[in-house]
Order: C-alpha cells, then sequence, then structure tokens
C-alpha cells in the first residue's frame, strides 16, 4: 500500500462523506456506542474512523491485513489498539466486544458471510454490528446518451467482487444469526464531476470497457466530453445501505 493509495482513501471518504450528507456519523448514531464500550473497526484502513470511535468515550479496536494501513493508523490514532488481521479470521476473542464496524468494505471481500459469521463471534449477546456498504447496481449518470450510461454502470458494477451487497446486507445478518434494528438507504449524489471521475472512475472505467469491447471507444469519448461539459449540470448517483444489527441476548 503506497502513500497514494492512502491518499485516495482519505479523500474517497471525504466524498462520500459529503455525497451522502454524512452518512458515517449516522450510522455511529445508530449503533448507540457508549463509554466504555469495546468497539472493533474492520479494515480500519488508515484509521479515518479510529478517531471518532476514541471520541465517543469507546475502547477502539482497529483491524486491518495491510501493515503500511496499520502503521498510519497506528500514527493517526494513538489511543486506538489498531491490529494487524484478516476480516475472516478476526484478531480478537470471542464476545470481547459490545460494537463492531465495517464501512464499504464486504463489497470487497471473498467470503462477507464468513466475515459476519466472525463478527457474531466477536461481539457479546446484546452487541450490535454498523455496517455500510454501497449497492453498485443503483449506480446512474445523468447523460443524453442514456444507452452509454447504462453500458458504463453494468461494467463498472462487473469490476466490484460484491456489487449488489448493499441490499442483501439485511438478509446475510439474519443468516448470521444477528436480529436486525435498522436499514436504511442512503442516497449517495455526486454534482462534480472531476470528484466523481476520481471515485466512480468515470474516464478509467470506460477507457476499461472500451478495452473489454463493451464500449465504442468514440462513443465513450463523445459521452465523457458532454459528462465534462461546464455548461450542463452533472449529476451521478447510487445508493449506499446502512444497517445495524443486534447479536441476541441469547445468544
Amino acid at each position: 500500500m503506497t502513500a497514494d493509495q492512502i491518499a485516495y482513501m482519505d479523500i474517497a471518504a471525504k466524498a462520500a462523506v459529503a455525497a451522502a450528507g454524512d452518512y458515517k456519523q449516522r450510522l455511529l448514531a445508530a449503533m448507540d456506542i457508549r463509554p466504555g464500550h469495546v468497539v472493533v473497526d474492520i479494515g480500519c484502513g488508515p484509521g479515518i474512523d479510529l478517531r471518532s470511535l476514541l471520541a465517543a468515550g469507546a475502547e477502539v479496536v482497529g483491524v486491518d491485513r495491510d501493515p503500511a494501513m496499520v502503521a498510519e493508523a497506528r500514527r493517526r490514532a494513538p489511543g486506538a489498539d489498531v491490529r494487524r488481521g484478516d476480516a475472516h479470521a478476526l484478531p480478537v476473542a470471542d464476545a470481547s466486544a459490545d460494537r463492531a464496524r465495517t464501512d464499504r468494505v464486504l463489497q470487497h471481500l471473498a467470503q462477507p458471510d464468513a466475515v459476519l459469521a466472525e463478527i457474531f463471534r466477536a461481539l457479546r449477546p446484546g452487541g450490535v454490528v454498523g455496517l455500510a456498504e454501497p449497492d453498485w447496481d443503483t449506480l446512474t449518470v445523468a447523460a443524453d446518451d442514456v444507452e452509454t450510461s447504462r453500458g458504463f454502470a453494468r461494467f463498472t458494477a462487473g469490476r466490484v467482487r460484491n456489487p449488489t451487497i448493499g441490499r442483501e446486507l439485511a438478509r446475510m445478518t439474519v443468516r448470521a444469526g444477528f436480529e436486525l434494528r435498522s436499514v436504511e438507504a442512503v442516497p449517495v449524489v455526486f454534482r462534480d464531476f472531476e470528484i466523481a471521475d476520481r471515485i466512480l472512475g468515470l474516464s478509467r472505467n470506460s477507457a476499461r470497457a472500451v478495452e473489454a469491447a463493451q464500449l465504442r471507444e468514440d462513443v465513450a469519448t463523445s459521452w465523457l466530453s458532454g459528462l465534462a461539459d461546464p455548461r450542463d449540470p452533472f449529476l451521478a448517483s447510487f445508493l449506499c445501505y446502512l444497517v445495524t444489527a443486534e447479536r441476541p441476548a441469547r445468544g
């Protein structure tokens, strides 16, 4: 993991918050973190959210598999216990946490069901998990060329390991043994072309679609040019699902 990748994660987090009306705070509030709670942030990356968890009075455990991310998270949040580990085998004892969270992590993982089983194991009875994941099948880009926008959206969704994980979270948590507490679909809206280009990969993914013969080069070039035209307002969006669920007190 390079410094550029860490910087990208910072930019992506800020852009997602701005586009979704600060969904991170909404998820934090829904998790009902109280002073003294042990909170596990799974896939904590460079520690973007660790300080807000510490500010809630929690004892915070961050987990990430990348050593560079672990080092940066430790630097940014010295009050947190940041551990290197895999989400599929959390370095956390059984029934040792009161809260756990993932933020746009499960979409990338090989076995999200196994991760939820690990979270269930790590939480105490009555513990709560908070999950935030996009549904890439809901990606839309406003353009005169609707068919190219649809083709771009399908291609982009197909590049994500678990593109519809957002809509599946509620069922997955119940199957893992949790009881649902809340489900919310939050629109993530981009109105700036350059930010959307960086986060959604409008240029890079349309180029990849051309290479894969999913879009014609002249059509993709014209489509991008239209999106970047300052005379027309830019708009792109997708849905992000926020789910909280509880490990039953009897479990």
